[in-house]
Order: C-alpha cells, then structure tokens, then sequence
C-alpha cells in the first residue's frame, strides 16, 4: 500500500488563526515575515532538492513558539532585575517593554520589621499605657487592672502585649543645660569678649552656637547620668516591672506598648505583586523586537521545524520505492535540533546574563578604575611660582 505524507507545496500564505495561540497574529510584522520564515526553513532543510514533509501551518506554529521562547528568557531576567522594585505594586499594568525605574522601596519593605525592633518605623502600632505607681512600692503587676491602664483594654496574659519604652527619667537634659544658673551666662559673656563683642550695646546674655554644639552637650549628661548617677530605672521580667529608686511620691509612669501579634502575625495584601507567577510581564510585541532579537528567533524558529521534520520521518523511518526503499535521516535532525536549541538558549541566556543590571554597575566599575589607572600615569605639570 502506498504512504501518501503530504510535503511542502513550495509556498505560504498566512492569515490570522493559522497559529495555535494566535498570540501575534494580528501584528503585521508577524503576518510578513511567517510567510518568509516558512519559506526559509523550508529551503534550509533542503527543498526543493528533497521533498519537506511538513506543510505551512508547522512553520507557523515554530515560528510563534520561537517568539514567546524569546519573550519568555527576556522576560525572566526583566523578572529577576526588577521584583524586588515591583513588589506590593498593583498588577494591573503591564510591564512589557516597559522601563522599570530602580527605587529603594522593595529594600524599605524589608527592613520596616527592624525599623520597628529599633524604634524608628515599622508597620505595627505602638499604644500607650500608664502605671499607677505608689509610695514605697517598687514592684508592680502589669495585669492589675486596678493600677495599669492600656490603650486597647486589659493585659490577658504575659503574650499580648510587649512594653517598648517606659517614660521613667530624670528631668530632661536640656532643661539644665539651658538652666541660666549652671554658669552658661558668665561663659556666654567671655565668649563674647574672646571675640571682641562685649562692648556692643544692647547686653546679651546669650550667644547663638551650632546645632551639634547643643546635641553633644545633651548626649554628654544623659551618658553621665546612666553611668555615674544609675538613677530612674525599670527591670520587667514576665508580668512584673520593678521600678527604681523606690518611689517616694504617688504617681503614673507611662510607657509604650504593642499587641505581640500585631508584631508576629504576617501582613498580607491581594492583588499587587508577590513573586515571579504574578509579575505582569506578558506577550512581547513582535513588532518591537530589534534584528538581534529576530535573528536569533529565526535560528529557533528552524531548530524547532528540524525538530518536527525529524518527529515526522521517523515515524516512516524508511519510505518504500519501485525494487528498493529509502531510509530517512529522522535521528540526526532530532539530534541536530536538540544541540541547536540548547546552544541558542545558553547564547540567550549568557547575553542576558551579561546585559543584567549588576553586570553592567560591575562593568561600569572596572571601566572607571582601568581609566583612573590610566590618568594616575599621566605626567603631572610642574608649576613654580
């Protein structure tokens, strides 16, 4: 019985939903060059010398898979450089072909928990509390209702609230280093004699200093404070704060507090981006790919239809002829295909790989250390006055 396998009739004609997905169909540029691809292919795997056993619509289908294989590796590395920019963003947009501007908000995503560890953000509240504190009594009971006050209602048991700061201090420093009588008055006044401005008239008990001339000096007596006078202090161990030196006076100490599972239980927020499978990163416009991009899809795109010639003839491994029978080449030009691919997708991904946005800052450093090298030889002019 005769085996009719149909071949390549030597020319194409494409129209939109010729390809399975139709992903490029309606691009112009897709619709002109499948028609050139599927004849160069065609050519390339040797017709019209030998027959193609493959038909237009196999060229198109390699040719759209070769398109989105492409997109697909450019869109993983736009993925990789950019996530950490684009996460909590909404992911509505679309962000193919677009350029993503390099910010810090991932970074300050992160580090908003140790901001709230140090005290200086976060993304949990601090609330305020107060203790009623008595005469003679140094130890007192968090969960005491009668004598703590909260915010957000009673203490139920030692996991709900943790105490972040306790308002139990000496007076503050700046109201005795502006004191007038700490002998800042009579050093104002030989100041301004020192720089012959004590005979100007009106008098002036003070002169204007620079700002961190007044932060050191506070900075200097809270130190001498915490380490030479060790008064106004607090321990809490469990539920229970000890307050020191023993009260001599009735009282309320402040001090701030948040819900520990405010702090340990995970934020979550849907419909922004959270990680590679909701990037929106989608199709690439065929139309906008520059000729390196197409060449290399071109190359995929035969890879891809010696691939399928090679599934083809070696279904029908040898084709029958009058007193003889010919045997078909379907294993090498599998094995061929594979090679190719796999060295198209190394050169892709070595390219991209290069053209990230580490690599380039790297680039970019050994470029400007070669040229400071380069400067440090050129003589330098000798100038006598």
């Amino acid at each position: 019985m005769a085996i009719h396998v149909p071949i390549w009739p030597g020319s194409a004609s494409f129209f939109p939903g010729d390809t399975p997905f139709g992903f490029y169909d309606n691009d112009y540029q897709f619709q002109t060059d499948a028609e050139k691809i599927a004849d160069w292919c065609a050519k390339r795997l040797g017709y019209p010398i030998q027959d193609v056993e493959l038909q237009d619509l196999n060229f198109y289908a390699c040719f759209e898979e070769a398109i989105s294989e492409y997109g697909n590796q450019v869109n993983t590395y736009n993925t990789r450089d950019n996530l950490l920019n684009l996460q909590g963003m909404t992911t509505g947009s679309n962000l193919t072909g677009k350029y993503v501007t390099p910010a810090f908000t991932g970074i300050f995503k992160l580090t908003e928990n140790y901001g709230s560890e140090a005290g200086s953000g976060g993304d949990y509240t601090l609330y305020t509390g107060s203790i009623q504190v008595s005469i003679n009594k140094s130890v007192y009971d968090l969960t005491d209702t009668s004598i703590v006050e909260l915010e957000t209602g009673s203490v139920a048991s030692k996991d709900v609230i943790e105490i972040r700061r306790v308002f139990h201090d000496m007076a503050p420093a700046k109201i005795r280093f502006f004191d007038p009588f700490v002998g800042t008055g009579l050093g104002t006044q030989n100041m301004l004699d020192a720089f012959g401005f004590g005979n100007y008239s009106p008098g002036v008990s003070f002169m204007m200093m620079p700002l961190y001339a007044d932060i050191l000096r506070l900075q200097a007596i809270e130190l001498n404070d915490q380490i030479r006078k060790s008064q106004y202090g607090f321990q809490i161990t469990n539920n229970r704060i000890r307050i020191t030196p023993i009260p001599q006076d009735n009282f309320k100490i402040y001090f701030q507090y948040f819900l520990k599972a405010d702090r340990d239980t995970p934020k979550t927020q849907s419909g922004v981006i959270s990680d590679y499978s909701n990037i929106p990163y989608n199709n690439v416009v065929y139309e906008q790919i520059n000729d390196m991009g197409k060449q290399w899809i071109r190359k995929y795109t035969l890879a891809l239809a010696m691939n399928m010639l090679g599934q083809v003839r070696g279904k029908y491994s040898t084709l029958p002829i009058p007193n003889s029978e010919i045997t078909l080449n379907g294993a090498d030009l599998v094995a061929q295909s594979n090679t190719d691919r796999e060295a198209l997708i190394t050169e892709l991904k070595e390219t991209l790989d290069a053209l990230s946005r580490q690599a380039q800052l790297e680039r970019k450093q050994a470029e400007a250390e070669s040229l400071q090298q380069q400067i440090n030889k050129i003589p330098l002019a000798i100038y006598i006055g």
